[in-house]
């Protein structure tokens, strides 16, 4: 599975950004992942959200689902979804796959209150089917939760894909770079995390392996990647590391 990983930031143009996804998506992949908030930025922690959320069948869902097919590839981004009150943080999966997965944990951490202005989702998992391979999604925050990767492995997921704008600050690299290796070595999955680039987010996308090793790894600006992902190394790192079979809990 050949996977490309985005690190581009999205600007609060909505229009802008629908129109970049035709630049920034590339043909021959079979996995195109994009950051959290790609439809719009945050903004201003705080700023009122709801004025730039879309529904599933707007502009911004149909035009990731024009370009993927276009492309003849999967593609995952995040948007503002609207709602009859404050929106979601939803990421769609457009293409070869069809999944829309509502962020359950809100980035309220670290002086921010994500919860004001937008809604969690509901506590499940999503997986969707790609070519065989079962694909779980985590968005930013969701990171820090190991029961929610775990609840992603029970499903199936042997890849998990992690849309992000993880906030700049002290430490933040490398909390985000531990957990991503953490996520992986503890479900013995791969781990593909795609963030926004500096300044105002951490960048450092990467693609671990299930036994932890570190297959590509951007920088802090922008820059797209690309990784190929096996399979049967999956089932190798299970073999080795049978973490989840010696369960006890």
């Amino acid at each position: 599975m050949k996977v490309v990983l985005v690190q581009e930031a999205s600007s609060l143009d909505p229009a802008d950004n629908r129109r970049r996804l035709g630049e920034v998506v590339p043909a021959g992949a079979d996995l195109v992942v994009l950051p959290e908030a790609w439809q719009r930025y945050f903004g201003e922690p705080g700023s009122d959200l709801t004025p730039y959320a879309e529904p599933l069948d707007g502009p911004f869902a149909t035009e990731v689902e024009r370009v993927a097919r276009e492309r003849g590839t999967t593609v995952v981004a995040g948007m503002f979804e609207q709602t009859d009150a404050i929106p979601f943080n939803t990421v769609v999966v457009r293409g070869g796959a069809h999944l829309d997965y509502r962020k359950i944990h809100l980035y309220d951490s670290f002086g921010y209150q994500e919860s004001q202005v937008l809604a969690p989702g509901p506590v499940e998992p999503a997986t969707f089917e790609l070519d065989g391979v079962t694909v779980g999604i985590l968005t930013c925050y969701d990171l820090r939760f190991p029961e929610l990767a775990r609840r992603l492995v029970d499903a199936g997921a042997e890849v998990v894909v992690v849309p992000a704008a993880w906030v700049a600050g002290p430490r933040k690299v490398d909390h985000w770079t531990t957990l991503l290796r953490a996520r992986a070595i503890e479900n013995t999955v791969y781990v593909v995390g795609v963030g926004q680039p500096a300044p105002l987010s951490s960048g450092h996308s990467m693609v671990v392996d299930p036994l932890g090793e570190v297959l590509v790894e951007g920088g802090e600006d922008a820059e797209v990647l690309t990784a190929e992902i096996d399979l049967t190394v999956v089932a190798e790192a299970r073999r080795t590391n049978p973490s989840l079979a010696n369960r006890r809990l």
